[in-house]
């Protein structure tokens, strides 16, 4: 399959003057997770994130560390896998002429990854969409969400940005990611598998004057409620129209998310600003209300995994796989009536499998849990009203010594981050060495970030903040943080220890407080190599699990957690 369409690709070459062409893995609204996975079409990756260059003899699939694993064993047949930093001023392709779809990329991206050493062709049409068009679209209208969920109305929210236009002595701000729009109108829907992404994009005035640009049906839902009262409503097709119409003027882009696309039509007219979009700081900082639907949504989910961390533990019966355990995990969320679907797919990895970092594992080929496997289940769900991502490595039998000296350099390293001094490891590029530096110490180390920054309903990935080697941005009181360090034996086993985060301010300090709340497994812990502060660290967390879901278990659930006191 994957040939034949690479086949069909390569026969559109000689038509549009190409040597190559170049898929990433974002659609036009650069959303991580799409109901359009142009790449995955074209090479079998079902990674997050990624780069395919197809040219008429050879064809190159570009990944970060994550995926080096998961990309050969996908992809490896048909593509050479390469590091995604090799793309960087690209000389593989020098002298060549690669056509690209303009909406797909920014010109930063283009910039950087491929015009320093050869030529780029912008083409219209999207030629996987060209010889694969079968993509199952979901049309239904985006819905509100109430001042009572979100803690702030949207009219306050477009004051704030309206002030923005003015200090940057600008007269527009263009948004192109959808879920900024969300954010700012405290609109949601339904345009995403894994969130509540309404696809849709937005120019605001310095007068507070707004134009929603997304399809009329979409927004049916916001005019019956009478939310676009003083919203003009624009079709897609009229973006041009509208750019035309509006008085000539400084516009302010983001270049991480203004496509080529958009980019060129607006500077035919205005004059643009590129600076980085003001949604994404003023998102990331959630409110008391939108801090207490995360807490709340946090008990339902820490419900739902530990009866499945019981039932896999003590109760589950020979033979299962992972796919199975993915299910009966999904099952025990869903009991909950608040929860909607996956913020993401489940990562179930058993043994070898746990190495994969961002393994899926799949339903008619997938390894069954053997008593001598470690297995890793990293996991989340969006709820009504809030979004989790945990992760939890367990064993099923006694564990050999050195993988659980490894667990416990991990364990180390995420009660190290969860107790840090915010005060002075204010940001994630301070604060991710104390993650790493037990197992550092052992030669060991995990090619992922620490930590990523979470969405209040919405991307369980969300930016600027995350704890990383090169992330700078200030930690702020509100902001909510994954603590997900982890170590990968390839062939062997993983495991990662993940809770979610976010920062509370007292006199002035701020600290870390948990939202996750589930056992981790004690049969892993190496307890002498466990310092007084952080045996303390184990005892009050697993104190406070107990007493947040004990009344929502079963007596025996019950006893088997308090075991963990």
């Amino acid at each position: 399959m994957i040939k034949k369409r690479i086949f069909e690709l390569r026969n559109k070459f000689k038509k549009f003057n190409i040597d190559g062409y170049i898929i990433p893995k974002n659609d036009e609204f650069f959303s991580e997770y799409s109901q359009k996975d142009r790449l995955k079409i074209i090479s079998n990756f079902s990674g997050s994130a990624g780069f395919a260059v197809i040219l008429k003899r050879k064809n190159y699939l570009f990944v970060d560390d994550r995926y080096t694993i998961q990309a050969q064993i996908e992809s490896g047949k048909e593509f050479k896998v390469t590091n995604l930093n090799k793309i960087i001023n690209c000389k593989m392709f020098k002298n060549l002429t690669l056509g690209l779809d303009p909406k797909l990329f920014t010109s930063n991206q283009i910039n950087n990854f491929f015009l320093r050493y050869n030529k780029i062709k912008v083409i219209k049409t999207n030629l996987i969409d060209d010889i694969f068009n079968n993509y199952r679209i979901k049309s239904k209208p985006f819905f509100s969400l109430s001042k009572k969920i979100t803690g702030e109305s949207h009219l306050i929210k477009i004051k704030r940005i309206a002030n923005f236009i003015k200090k940057k002595k600008s007269n527009y701000l263009f948004i192109s990611a959808p879920e900024n729009v969300a954010w700012l109108l405290n609109i949601r829907g339904h345009d995403n598998p894994s969130s509540p992404i309404p696809n849709c994009r937005l120019i605001i005035d310095s007068n507070k004057k707004i134009f929603l640009i997304c399809e009329k049906i979409k927004a049916k839902n916001l005019i019956k409620e009478k939310k676009i009262k003083k919203i003009n409503l624009v079709s897609p097709k009229d973006f041009k129209l509208l750019i035309k119409k509006l008085k000539k003027n400084k516009i302010i882009i983001d270049d991480k998310s203004c496509s080529l696309f958009y980019k060129n039509i607006i500077k035919k007219r205005h004059t643009i600003s590129s600076t980085t979009d003001p949604v994404y700081l003023m998102k990331s900082i959630k409110n008391k209300v939108e801090i207490n639907n995360m807490i709340n949504c946090h008990i339902a989910d820490g419900v739902a995994l530990t009866k499945f961390l019981y039932w896999i533990k003590n109760k589950n019966q020979k033979n299962i796989n992972e796919y199975q355990a993915q299910l009966k995990l999904e099952n025990f969320r869903k009991k909950n009536k608040n929860y909607l679907y996956p913020s993401f797919n489940t990562i179930a990895g058993a043994g070898k499998n746990g190495a994969i970092v961002h393994y899926k594992a799949d339903k008619y080929n997938s390894k069954r849990l053997k008593k001598n496997d470690i297995f890793l289940c990293d996991s989340g769900g969006q709820y009504r009203y809030g979004t989790t991502d945990v992760t939890r490595t367990i064993c099923f039998s006694k564990p050999k010594k050195y993988i659980k000296e490894i667990f416990t350099k991990v364990l180390k390293g995420h009660i190290s981050i969860a107790t840090a001094n915010l005060n002075k490891k204010f940001n994630g590029k301070l604060l991710d060495p104390l993650a790493r530096k037990y197992l550092i110490k052992s030669r060991l180390d995990y090619k992922h970030g620490t930590g990523h920054g979470v969405g209040f309903y919405l991307n369980v990935h969300e930016g600027p903040q995350s704890i990383s080697k090169f992330n700078t941005i200030k930690f702020q009181e509100g902001m909510i943080l994954s603590n997900e360090p982890g170590f990968y034996k390839k062939g062997l086993f993983g495991i990662r220890i993940e809770n979610l985060v976010y920062i509370k301010k007292i006199d002035k300090k701020l600290f870390f407080e948990n939202l996750t709340l589930a056992p981790i497994d004690k049969e892993l812990i190496n307890v002498k190599n466990l310092v007084k502060k952080e045996k303390d660290y184990l005892f009050n967390y697993h104190l406070n699990v107990y007493l947040k879901l004990s009344p929502f278990l079963k007596k025996d659930e019950k006893k088997w957690l308090a075991s963990f006191i």
